[in-house]
């Protein structure tokens, strides 16, 4: 039986109740947002746009637009990896198969969690992140949940 809860032990870090989101994001200060897009009708604008007006920090590391330098009144990143200091969360905006090859640089950069958006699963590498001690919540809109808490 102590083999089996060790073995499982990762899956505490994969949060889906309201109680765990609500936790994550009232401790969660600065959010790189991977994949964010410089289209206003995209959720990849406006999601971060919204967190950043209730006060969380942004630190924008689109994956494409390699001419933008800034978002939202920030610095562009092109890897997590670049940016200084620590990082709260990593919130995704990437297609389910196009996130593997950002796993190595979101556990090389240490967050304490990873958001994907809604719509977004992949459960291997929410496996290789929760293993890693990084919790993981996905296929949540950050915007609605920020809203659900009132922020």
């Amino acid at each position: 039986m102590t083999a089996q809860i060790e073995t499982d032990s990762w899956r505490a870090h994969l949060l889906d109740t309201p109680a765990q989101i609500k936790e994550l994001l009232e401790n969660t200060r600065r959010i790189a947002v991977l994949g964010i897009k410089p289209d206003p009708m995209q959720p990849a604008f406006y999601v971060p746009e919204y967190a950043q007006k209730a006060g969380y920090e942004i630190v924008p590391v689109p994956v494409y637009y390699k001419e933008l330098t800034e978002m939202h009144g920030e610095k562009v990143y092109r890897k997590l990896t670049d940016i200084p200091g620590d990082i709260d969360m990593v919130n995704v905006f990437r297609r389910p198969a196009d996130i593997p090859p950002h796993v190595d640089d979101i556990i090389a950069k240490k967050p304490k969690s990873v958001w994907f958006q809604l719509g977004i699963t992949n459960d291997a590498a929410a496996e290789r992140l929760a293993r890693a001690g990084i919790d993981v919540v996905q296929d949540h809109c950050l915007l609605v949940e920020l809203r659900k808490i009132g922020r």
